[in-house]
């Protein structure tokens, strides 16, 4: 089966960039997810198997079930190491810039710096409408994951039979998170094309679904409970639910970074059910509700986290964020099924 994704001209400026590179920084977006942390492991990986020394830079915090993957203890936080970080960004001569389609979602400070920064500019994404300012764009929305994308680059270079479980694992990790356990956007053959080579490098595929999605706190169990029992808006009518967690709500559940991960999917389990949408205040900065959205079938999320809620993604997952109180946060998904939820 041919993946290739990079046409000659491609290959050959990427080869370029890489035999030129000394001070190389791979980076992903803010509240980095499973593919952000997997695509930029195993890039990372695959660079050093190259004779490079990347550093990893991620603008904050990551979730605890992600911290299993081999290689995370290299990863720099932003946040938690600025004045580093400004240092390798502004000494670099090449930043890979994994899962996200332009520069501000690395937040405000970090998206700053790397603007300033003399270094070329690698984009390896999965997302609509990538920035354009850019040495190289490998840009493809059709992928289940940038992690899929850093697969097919890896071996497209030649890479795949020096690949190891450092690299084959975080892959994996990615194209599973960011598709559901291959329950959404993942219906294309090349993908368990490419899950069947990762497994000939001994991945242990189940260990790696309990790693991620059965490790949780306990808290975390009593969370999902109290979304359910307590929280969930139903709007039968319409196909579409939605929950909303205060931070009043967050602390009472222990709440750490992650432990929300999922929830916005369980109500996708109701019969009819469409749409499924999660609002969640931030844990420090007022007026600040983050959005996420899942569906099934052809139901636009991203049209939906778009026009309502300053964000985009994918047809059946999307996220965004709204600026202004949880009551308002309210009204205004309401109106966003009145819109698109036609029954």
């Amino acid at each position: 089966m041919d993946i290739n994704i990079l046409s000659d001209q491609q290959c050959e400026q990427l080869r370029a960039l890489l035999a030129e590179a000394t001070n190389i920084v791979v980076c992903c977006h803010q509240n980095p997810d499973g593919d952000a942390i997997g695509s930029s492991l195993a890039w990372a990986e695959y660079l050093r198997q190259q004779g490079k020394d990347p550093r990893i830079i991620v603008p904050d915090m990551f979730p605890d079930f992600l911290q299993w993957m081999p290689g995370t203890e290299r990863i720099m936080r932003y946040d938690k190491h600025t004045d580093a970080a400004r240092l390798l960004l502004s000494t670099a001569d090449l930043v890979f810039c994994l899962d996200f389609n332009t520069i501000g979602r690395l937040g405000e400070q970090m998206a700053t710096d790397l603007r300033q920064s003399k270094a070329q500019r690698v984009l390896i994404d999965h997302h609509l409408e990538p920035e354009q300012d850019m040495t190289l764009s490998i840009s493809h929305p059709e992928a289940c994951s940038t992690a899929e994308l850093v697969f097919r680059v890896i071996w497209q270079l030649g890479g795949f039979e020096q690949m190891t479980r450092k690299i084959a694992a975080p892959i994996y990790c990615g194209m599973m998170t960011d598709t559901g356990g291959f329950t959404y956007n993942s219906t294309k053959p090349e993908i368990y094309f490419i899950i069947s080579q990762l497994l000939t490098k001994r991945i242990n595929k189940d260990k790696i679904y309990r790693n991620v999605y059965n490790n949780y706190s306990e808290w975390r169990m009593r969370l999902m409970g109290f979304v359910l029992y307590n929280k969930l808006n139903v709007f039968a009518e319409k196909h579409a639910s939605y929950f909303a967690l205060s931070r009043q709500d967050l602390k009472r559940f222990h709440y750490l970074k992650g432990d929300a991960e999922g929830l916005v999917n369980l109500p996708l389990q109701v019969k009819g059910m469409k749409v499924s949408l999660s609002l969640r205040e931030d844990t420090e900065r007022e007026n600040l509700i983050w959005v996420s959205i899942r569906s099934v079938d052809d139901f636009p999320c991203n049209k939906m986290a778009e026009q309502f809620f300053n964000g985009g993604g994918h047809l059946n997952a999307a996220g965004g964020r709204l600026y202004c109180t949880m009551d308002e946060a309210e009204q205004i998904v309401r109106k966003a099924f009145d819109e698109f939820c036609q029954g």
